[in-house]
């Protein structure tokens, strides 16, 4: 982002009605050094790849030379992806109920409303007044006067402190819509991921359900034995301690599942309860159709409307710097009045009732005191904020793609292998449960494989979840989850470094 321009006084052609007494003192103050807005220490160098390249991350991708375009129509929507139409639903549930969004739009509605008034106050205005008085003297008696009329006024903008203030107020509008598109983007991110995590939940419950029902026959079974003198009494109580430990499991993981129910409902703005029936008990996680590239990191300014939002905030306070300087300078306004004056309410219609002025003001402080000094001081603080929330916005926006490119390449690393141990661990199990039953190896042996096959599923079931959560996460991260032709389309194209203001 450029550099603000520095503030200089524009004089229209009205400035030619100014009195000439007032021309020297207005020379003097055009002499003075124009503001300059503080600049940031750096410009904010991007790197030209990501540290993780999107092809380590995705499954599918073939490696090639040059990173990949973002796909943004796909990545605007991106929960179209998934095979799930449950999933599309609710999102787009969730982004016509939610409340955050209601007041992110009633935000938006409000800065608009600053920007109405701010362009009415800049217009001429007009009013009409009318009213009765009395008055009484010793001489004169009882004395009545009736007056109706219509009262006019002005304020020039000669040196254009209205129209930054309105350019500043429109500045704004556009950084609300960034905002109403950022918290679009966090609701679809943060419906992806309740729904993924009661997915994943229910199936760590299924799973834990499945063996609680396998160690209650080996429960059984070992029971029977010791019955029959083929096992020992420690057997069947260490089968009765692992089919309690298992069953002990179900109740947090039912918590789990109640919980997410409960977030995807408030979050579609509805009662906690709400949506049980809806969600059913289908445990399958929403299977991605395909990866997105991550594109480049100068593409991600142009995407997130966070970042987008950070730079609309400096051109707002620049505009309010420029509106600072300018108050500096002489006000004029102009007014004027055409009113009907008469003893009686039927001398109103007489020839001699007019009654009209014109006036015109002039404004210049000469010693406040360094009021506006301070002011201006203020403002350059409050502009040196908004570059700094900026270059946070933009490192925010880097970390966490690279947090999900690297921890999606992790956990897809990881599948490979736990999907390896998931198979060696069930084939472990069931060697051991033939040992056991022909009374070859110990009961103990038989414990620790079942423990083996519980720990490799629920890692396995853990992993998936995780991939899903992370590949929501990417999304999010790359601004997945707002239309470009939005709302937020009023900010301009940000910048691939920091302003340097």
């Amino acid at each position: 982002m450029s550099s603000p321009p520095a503030f200089r006084p524009a004089l229209s052609r009205r400035a030619r009605f100014i009195p000439a007494s007032l021309l020297p003192g207005l020379l003097v103050a055009c002499a003075s050094p124009a503001p300059t807005s503080p600049t940031s220490e750096s410009p904010l160098a991007l790197p030209s790849a990501w540290t993780v390249a999107a092809s380590a991350a995705s499954a599918s991708a073939t490696d090639s030379a040059a990173p990949a375009a973002l796909d943004r129509p796909a990545l605007a929507r991106w929960w179209q992806q998934f095979d799930d139409p449950l999933l599309v639903a609710l999102i787009d549930d969730a982004l016509q109920g939610n409340t955050d969004l209601a007041v992110a739009r009633a935000r938006l509605d409000q800065a608009r409303a600053l920007r109405d008034s701010q362009a009415a106050g800049a217009s001429p205005q007009l009013g009409s007044s009318a009213g009765l008085s009395r008055s009484h003297t010793r001489s004169t008696g009882g004395i009545s006067s009736w007056q109706a009329g219509l009262d006019a006024s002005w304020e020039p903008d000669f040196f254009g402190a209205q129209s930054s203030a309105l350019r500043g107020r429109e500045l704004d509008v556009a950084a609300s819509a960034a905002d109403l598109a950022t918290t679009r983007m966090t609701v679809a991110a943060e419906v992806g991921i309740a729904y993924a995590t009661l997915r994943g939940s229910r199936a760590q419950w299924r799973i834990a359900r499945d063996n609680l029902a396998a160690q209650e026959q080996t429960l059984a079974l070992t029971r029977w034995r010791a019955q029959a003198g083929l096992a020992s009494t420690l057997d069947a109580e260490q089968a009765r301690l692992s089919t309690e430990q298992l069953r002990a499991n179900l109740p947090a993981l039912e918590a789990s599942i109640a919980q997410s129910e409960h977030r995807l409902a408030v979050l579609l703005g509805l009662p906690p309860a709400a949506l049980r029936e809806r969600l059913g008990s289908d445990d399958r996680l929403p299977a991605s159709a395909r990866d997105l590239p991550a594109g480049v990191p100068a593409e991600l300014l142009r995407q997130r409307p966070d970042v987008r939002a950070a730079e609309l905030a400096i051109l707002a306070e620049t505009e309010r710097l420029t509106q600072r300087h300018a108050q500096r300078w002489p006000s004029f306004r102009l007014s004027g009045s055409l009113a009907l004056k008469a003893a009686t309410l039927s001398g109103l219609g007489g020839a001699g009732a007019l009654v009209s002025s014109v006036a015109a003001a002039v404004d210049w402080p000469i010693w406040d005191g360094g009021t506006r000094r301070a002011a201006i001081d203020q403002q350059q603080a409050v502009l040196a904020q908004a570059q700094a929330s900026y270059r946070a916005a933009v490192l925010t926006a880097l970390e966490d793609v690279e947090n999900a490119l690297s921890s999606l390449g992790a956990t897809r690393a990881q599948l490979n292998s736990l999907g390896e141990a998931h198979n060696a661990a069930q084939n472990a199990l069931l060697l051991a449960r033939q040992r056991w039953q022909a009374g070859l190896i110990d009961f103990g042996t038989l414990l620790d494989a079942q423990r083996s096959a519980l720990s490799a599923d629920n890692s396995l079931a853990s992993a998936r979840t995780n991939e899903r959560l992370n590949l929501i996460r990417l999304y999010k991260a790359l601004g997945g989850g707002w239309e470009e032709a939005g709302p937020a389309q009023a900010a301009p194209a940000p910048a691939a470094s920091a302003p340097n203001t």
